[in-house]
C-alpha cells in the first residue's frame, strides 16, 4: 500500500492543526498585550481544546467521513488566524483562539483513526513514528520558511504561509482513498473483538489513569516552556529580530524530533515503551532549569534540543501505549481523546500558571517552577510503575 500520500499529510498538516502556535505570542506582544493577558488567551482556548477532544475522538470512532473532519477543520483554523490578524484585540483573539481549539482538536484523531484504519495494529507502531516524524519535519521546515519571510516582510508572513499549507493539506488528502481504509481497524476492532466497550470500561482501567496523570504533569510543565523563552529573550532585547528567533526555537526543536520520534517507534517495537516514556520525562525538568539559569540566547540550541528529546519520544509513546492499552476495545480513539483532554488541561494551565509568576517575579522564577512540575510528574510515573497493579503497562 502506498502511505505516501498519508507521509505527506502529516508534514502539510504539522503547520495547519497547531494554529499560530508561539508566534501568536509574539504577535501580540507586538500589539501590546502583558505577557498575563496572552497566558490567558492561550489558557482559555486550550481548556476549549480540552473540553471537546474526547467527543470528537469519540465521534472519529464513530463516522466514516474522517477525510472530511481534516479540511473542515484546517479551513477553520485558517479563518481563526486571518481573524487574529486582522483584529488582534482581546475578545476577537479569545473567539479566534476557541475555534482553532476545536477545529485542531478534532485533526489528531482522524489522523490516527486513517493510521489504523490504513496498516492495522501490526503496522501501527512504525507508521506512527513515520507520522510523528513527517509533522516534525513539516514543522521545521515550515517554520524556517518563517523565519525566513518573517524576517524580510513581518510576522504577516507566517499567516500567508499557513494558508499556503492548508491548500497542499486539501490537495495531499484526496489521494488517500477511503477504500482502502478499514474501518474496524481504525477504531481498534478485530476479528474475536467485534463489540467496542463502553467508555466506562476505559476510564476504569488503572494504566489509563497513571497514563493521563503523568502526561497531564508533563504537559503542565511543557507547554508554557517555547512561548515563555521566546517572551523572555525578547523581554531583554537579546533576541534579535523576535520572528526569526521564535522560528528557529521551533526549528531546532522540530528537527531533534524526527530521529527522536523514529528511534521511539523502533525501540517500542522491541523493548516497549517504558524506557521511551521515563526519558522524555527527564528531559523536560533538565530543559527547564537551563531555560531559568542560563539567559544567554545561545541557550535555545540546547534547550530546544531537550524539547525535541522530550516532546518527540512522547508524540510516540502515548497515544502507543494506549492503542496497546486498548487494543480490541474498539475505542482507541475515544482513549487518545482522553488521555488527549487531561493532556490539554495541563497544557491549557501552563501558560497561565507561567505568565502570573513571570509577571510577579520574573521569567527565572517561572521556569523554575516548571521544572519542579515536571519532577513530581516523572516521580509520580516512577512510583506508579513499581505497583504491580500497572504491570501491564509496557
Amino acid at each position: 500500500m502506498n502511505l505516501l500520500p498519508l507521509n505527506l499529510l502529516n508534514f502539510f498538516l504539522s503547520d495547519v492543526r497547531d494554529g499560530l502556535g508561539p508566534f501568536l505570542a509574539i504577535f501580540l506582544q507586538q500589539h501590546h498585550w502583558e505577557v498575563d493577558q496572552i497566558g490567558w488567551v492561550m489558557t482559555i482556548s486550550g481548556l476549549t481544546g480540552m473540553i471537546v477532544t474526547t467527543p470528537i475522538s469519540t465521534l472519529a470512532d464513530i463516522i466514516h467521513a474522517k477525510r472530511a473532519v481534516i479540511i473542515v477543520s484546517a479551513l477553520v483554523i485558517i479563518l481563526a488566524c486571518c481573524l487574529n490578524y486582522f483584529y488582534p484585540v482581546f475578545y476577537m483573539t479569545i473567539s479566534a483562539q476557541i475555534l482553532a481549539a476545536i477545529a485542531g482538536a478534532a485533526i489528531p484523531p482522524a489522523i490516527n483513526a486513517i493510521t489504523l484504519g490504513l496498516v492495522g495494529q501490526k503496522g501501527y507502531n512504525h507508521q506512527l513514528g513515520r507520522n510523528e516524524s513527517y509533522n516534525h519535519g513539516g514543522n521545521a521546515f515550515s517554520a524556517m520558511m518563517a523565519g525566513v519571510f518573517s524576517y524580510y516582510f513581518g510576522l504577516k508572513a507566517v499567516f500567508a504561509l499557513m494558508i499556503v499549507w492548508t491548500i497542499l493539506s486539501i490537495i495531499t488528502i484526496q489521494f488517500i482513498r477511503p477504500k482502502n481504509i478499514n474501518y474496524q481497524a481504525a477504531r481498534g476492532l478485530s476479528e474475536t473483538h467485534k463489540d467496542p466497550q463502553s467508555i466506562l470500561d476505559l476510564l476504569k482501567k488503572r494504566s489509563m489513569i497513571v497514563l493521563a496523570i503523568t502526561v497531564a504533569f508533563f504537559h503542565l510543565a511543557n507547554a508554557a516552556m517555547l512561548p515563555l523563552l521566546s517572551q523572555a529573550m525578547v523581554a531583554r532585547g537579546t533576541a534579535g529580530n523576535p520572528g526569526a528567533y521564535t522560528a528557529l526555537t521551533i526549528i531546532i526543536a522540530q528537527l531533534t524530533m524526527v530521529p527522536m520520534a523514529l528511534l521511539a517507534a523502533k525501540v517500542a517495537q522491541t523493548k516497549g515503551y517504558k524506557s521511551i516514556f521515563i526519558f522524555a520525562l527527564i528531559a523536560l525538568p533538565v530543559r527547564g532549569l537551563l531555560a531559568g539559569f542560563i539567559q544567554h540566547p545561545d541557550i535555545l540550541i540546547p534547550v530546544q534540543m531537550l524539547d525535541g528529546v522530550g516532546a518527540g519520544l512522547m508524540g510516540v509513546a502515548v497515544p502507543g501505549l494506549t492503542a496497546r492499552i486498548l487494543d480490541g476495545s474498539g475505542r482507541i480513539n475515544t482513549g487518545i481523546g482522553i488521555i488527549m483532554t487531561v493532556q490539554g488541561i495541563g497544557a491549557a494551565l501552563s501558560p497561565s500558571i507561567a505568565g502570573i509568576i513571570a509577571k510577579d517575579c520574573n521569567y527565572g522564577t517561572a521556569f523554575l517552577a516548571l521544572s519542579i512540575i515536571a519532577i513530581i510528574g516523572l516521580s509520580f510515573w516512577l512510583i506508579a510503575n513499581t505497583s504491580k497493579s500497572f504491570s501491564n503497562i509496557s
